[in-house]
């Protein structure tokens, strides 16, 4: 049996703590942590069980007992701390967005490859069981080809502007810290976008409130999506082929079921499936299985995250969202 790999923590946020809870459950082996100070990082590792607390980012990439790191600080932050990892020879998972921008998201690609490490976008939704049997659905012509794909994701997030979804110095914004699911949604199922439309409600911070989307794709495909940060949604998807449909029940970008109609209205199928915890294992299990047959995703290539990033960035670039540094 191959040794198991062990897993560093980059930051010690929520999300950190819900992936690390997600890997224990899961039976992956987390075995450090690191932050910015020895005392976060000490108080995180206490809570979680996790068996070594770093003081730096730098620290926690120079543990030889780690062998992959996941990076979830503020989207700035990805490229840094990707390339700080990517250096020291580890195996990498990053938190989505991929990068702050496609520039980012080239180099970063291009680092992990020359370093001979595997780097991957922690898109978890595609991961997931529903998502994973909607492809099947798909891939196998039950619906049809496709003709569109509806998507949106609308929370309602505090109000306080130094928060990072309202900070443009953190990278804030419904685009990059919601509407970036729709997106790599469509892109996943339709392919890169051949003409992209965005149109945004600003907030007081200058980032975009709710931003609207229409991408056209090969073979005249259309998806569409809206995101907002300051207005809760009932946050379900639809996928329409030429001969039926695939309803995907809410929350559509987390652990969910959907059901497949046909061209009459027909159901044709219920997809059910129990998930333990918030699902996020799923990614990471599937990044052990690349590290292990030294390969990219085929599920998440890091080609198409930089695709990805440059759609975001000409989104960003039609409603005037320029970030600070940029």
């Amino acid at each position: 049996m191959d040794k198991p790999l062990r897993w560093g923590i980059l930051a010690t946020g929520g999300i950190a703590e819900t992936f690390t809870r997600d890997l224990q459950i899961a039976g992956l082996h987390v075995q450090a942590v690191g932050s910015r100070t020895q005392d976060s990082a000490q108080a995180f590792a206490a809570r979680l069980g996790v068996p070594t607390a770093h003081g730096s980012y730098a620290a926690l990439v120079a543990d030889p007992q780690v062998d992959l790191v996941y990076i979830a600080t503020p989207h700035p932050q990805h490229a840094d701390a990707a390339l700080l990892a990517i250096e020291a020879g580890k195996h990498v998972l990053v938190e989505k967005p991929f990068t702050l921008n496609a520039g980012q998201a080239v180099q970063v690609v291009a680092r992990a490859r020359a370093r001979g490490v595997i780097v991957m976008e922690a898109m978890w939704t595609r991961f997931l069981p529903h998502m994973v049997r909607l492809r099947e659905v798909i891939a196998a012509g039950t619906i049809g080809a496709l003709r569109s794909v509806v998507a949106e994701h609308r929370q309602q997030m505090p109000t306080d502007p130094a928060h990072r979804a309202n900070a443009p110095a953190l990278g804030g914004g419904a685009l990059l810290d919601l509407g970036v699911y729709p997106v790599s949604f469509a892109v996943d199922l339709l392919g890169e976008p051949v003409e992209i439309t965005a149109r945004a409600r600003m907030s007081a911070t200058g980032v975009d409130a709710e931003i609207a989307t229409i991408m056209r794709h090969a073979h005249g495909a259309l998806s569409t999506s809206v995101s907002a940060l300051d207005a809760a949604g009932t946050n379900s998807a639809v996928v329409y082929g030429a001969r039926g449909r695939i309803v995907i029940d809410p929350l559509w970008f987390t652990p969910t079921s959907f059901s497949v109609y046909d061209a009459s209205g027909g159901r044709v199928e219920r997809f059910e499936h129990a998930v333990p915890g918030h699902g996020m294992q799923y990614q990471a299990i599937e990044l052990e299985a690349l590290v292990r047959a030294g390969r990219e995703s085929q599920r998440m290539p890091p080609t198409q995250s930089v695709q990805i990033m440059r759609v975001l960035d000409q989104m960003r670039a039609q409603i005037g969202l320029v970030y600070p540094g940029e």
